[in-house]
C-alpha cells in the first residue's frame, strides 16, 4: 500500500502515471500488433477486425463499471486507513468479475447479426465473425485482471500490473505471426489466429496476476470468507462504476454509428477509420495515464478529508495532460500519414486514415480535459456527471451524423469535423458539472460534523 495523502502531488501523479502509461501502451499493443499482421491480409480483413473490435468498447464499458467502482471504494478505504474494508471490497470485486465474464460469453449469439449489420461487404463480415468467435473468451478473461489491477491502483500500486501487461503483450507479439501467417507451423489461421493469439495472451496475464496476489500481495488479497456476494458492497461498487461504464457503452454506439455511416463508402473507408481510431487510442495513452492517476491520488486525499490536495491534484493533471495532448496535436497536423503507413501502404486507406487523424486531432486537448474531469469525479465517488456530459453527444453527434449521411453531397471529412465540435462541447459540459460537484464536496468537508448529543443551546442574555 502507498499513502498518497502526504508528499508531492505531481510526484505521486507521475509515479502512478509512468507505469500505468507503460502498461496501457502494452495493452494497446494487443490491438496494434494484431492490426499490423492482419493488414497484410488485405483491406477486407482490416475492416472486419476493426468493425469487430468495436465490441471491445462493451468490454471496456463493463470493465469501467468494475474497475472504477473497485478503485474508488478501495482508495477511500485506504485514505481512512481501513484495511479490512479494502480487502472485503477487493473480494467482492472478484465476484463481480465472474458475473461480467459470464455476461460476455453470452454474446456469442449476437456475433453474426452484429457483423451483418455493419460490415461493408461479405468478406468484411466473415472476417469480423471469425475474429470475434476466437477472441470472445479473451474478452471475458480480461475482467479478472481488471478486478486485481484496480484494487492495486486503489492502494497506490501500479507496477505489478505494468509488468504483467508487458509480459502478456510480448507473448502476443510472438504468437501473432505464428498463428496469423503460419510462421514456423506452415498453417496460417488468418484473423482467427489474431484472435487466438490475444486470447492466449490474456489467459497468461490472468495466471500471472493471480500468482502475484496469492504469493506477494499483503494489503488486499483473496479471502474465501469474503467472496460470498454481499449486496451492500456490490451496490457501492456499482453506484460509482455504472456511469463510467455507461460512457463507454455510449462510445460503442458512437463508433457503431460511424461504421454504419461509412459502410456506403466501402471497405477502404472502414479500414482507414479503423487504423486511424486505433492510432488515436495509442496517442491518448500518456494523457489518459495521467488522468486515470488522478482518481487514486485524489480519492485517497478525499477519503482523508484533504480537499486542498484534491484541487491541487486536478490542476497538476490538467497542466500535464494538456501539454502532452497539444504536442501530439501538432504532430498530427504535420505528418498524420506517417502513423497510418506503419500498418498499410494502400493509398486510399492511408488517405482516409490520415485525414481522420488530421481533423480529429483538434479535439485532443479537449479529450484530455474530459479524461481528467472523469478521474476527479471518480475520486469523489460521483461519476454520474461524466455520463450526463457524454450523453450530450447523442444530440451533438449521433443524430446529426445520421441526418448528414442522407444528404447528397455528404463526405467523410464532414463526419470528422462534427466529431470535433461534439467533443469540444462535451469538455465544456464536463468542466461545468465538475465545478458544481467540487463546490458541494468542499462545503461538506468544511462543515463541522454534527454533535451526536444534539445542538448546544446558549441562554439568552439580558
Amino acid at each position: 500500500m502507498r499513502d498518497l495523502t502526504e508528499g508531492s502531488i505531481p510526484k505521486h501523479l507521475l509515479g502512478l502515471a509512468t507505469p500505468m502509461a507503460i502498461g496501457m501502451v502494452f495493452q494497446t499493443l494487443y490491438y496494434l500488433v494484431d492490426l499490423y499482421f492482419v493488414a497484410q491480409l488485405g483491406e477486407a480483413a482490416i475492416a472486419g477486425v476493426g468493425t469487430a473490435g468495436n465490441i471491445q468498447f462493451i468490454v471496456i464499458a463493463l470493465s469501467q463499471v468494475l474497475g472504477v467502482g473497485t478503485m474508488a471504494t478501495i482508495a477511500h478505504a485506504v485514505g481512512k486507513k481501513d484495511r479490512g474494508q479494502a480487502r472485503l471490497l477487493f473480494n467482492q470485486a472478484v465476484g463481480l468479475a465472474a458475473v461480467c465474464a459470464a455476461a460476455m460469453l453470452a454474446g456469442y449469439a449476437a456475433i453474426g447479426p452484429y457483423m451483418r449489420s455493419l460490415g461493408a461487404d461479405a468478406a468484411t463480415t466473415q472476417a469480423g465473425v471469425d475474429y470475434l468467435r476466437w477472441y470472445l473468451p479473451g474478452m471475458a478473461l480480461q475482467f479478472a485482471t481488471v478486478a486485481m489491477g484496480s484494487a492495486l491502483r486503489g492502494t497506490g500500486i501500479e507496477k505489478p500490473s505494468m509488468v504483467v501487461q508487458m509480459l502478456a503483450v510480448t507473448l502476443n507479439a510472438i504468437l501473432s505471426p505464428i498463428l496469423i501467417q503460419g510462421w514456423l507451423t506452415g498453417h496460417p489461421l488468418g484473423v482467427r489466429g489474431a484472435a487466438l493469439a490475444s486470447t492466449l495472451s490474456v489467459l497468461f496475464g490472468v495466471v500471472l496476476m493471480t500468482l502475484y496476489f496469492l504469493r506477494l500481495e499483503t494489503y488486499v488479497g483473496f479471502a474465501r470468507g469474503m467472496l460470498r456476494p454481499r449486496l451492500a458492497e456490490w451496490r457501492r461498487i456499482l453506484s460509482i462504476g455504472l456511469p463510467p461504464g455507461g460512457e463507454f457503452g455510449l462510445l460503442f454506439i458512437y463508433i457503431g454509428v460511424i461504421y454504419w455511416v461509412t459502410r456506403d463508402f466501402g471497405a477502404a473507408a472502414q479500414a482507414g477509420f479503423g487504423i486511424g481510431s486505433r492510432v488515436m487510442q495509442a496517442i491518448f495513452l500518456p494523457a489518459m495515464a495521467i488522468a486515470f492517476s488522478t482518481a487514486p491520488v485524489a480519492g485517497q486525499n478525499y477519503g482523508a478529508g484533504r480537499i486542498d490536495r484534491v484541487r491541487e491534484t486536478f490542476v497538476s493533471a490538467v497542466v500535464m495532460g494538456s501539454t502532452l495532448m497539444f504536442a501530439v496535436t501538432l504532430f498530427c497536423q504535420w505528418r498524420p500519414e506517417a502513423l497510418v503507413t506503419v500498418f498499410t501502404q494502400d493509398p486510399e486507406v492511408v488517405r482516409i486514415g490520415a485525414d481522420f487523424l488530421r481533423i480529429t486531432s483538434w479535439n485532443f486537448v479537449a479529450s484530455g480535459l474530459i479524461f481528467t474531469c472523469g478521474g476527479l469525479l471518480q475520486a469523489f465517488g460521483n461519476t454520474l456527471p461524466s455520463l450526463l456530459a457524454s450523453s450530450t453527444r447523442f444530440l451533438t453527434f449521433v443524430l446529426p451524423a445520421v441526418w448528414m449521411s442522407q444528404v447528397a453531397d455528404f463526405e467523410l471529412h464532414h463526419l470528422w469535423y462534427l466529431s470535433v465540435a461534439s467533443v469540444g462541447l462535451q469538455a465544456l459540459t464536463n468542466l461545468w458539472l465538475l465545478r458544481r460537484v467540487y463546490r458541494r464536496r468542499a462545503a461538506a468537508l468544511a462543515s463541522p460534523p454534527p454533535d451526536p448529543e444534539g445542538p448546544e443551546t446558549t441562554p439568552a442574555v439580558g
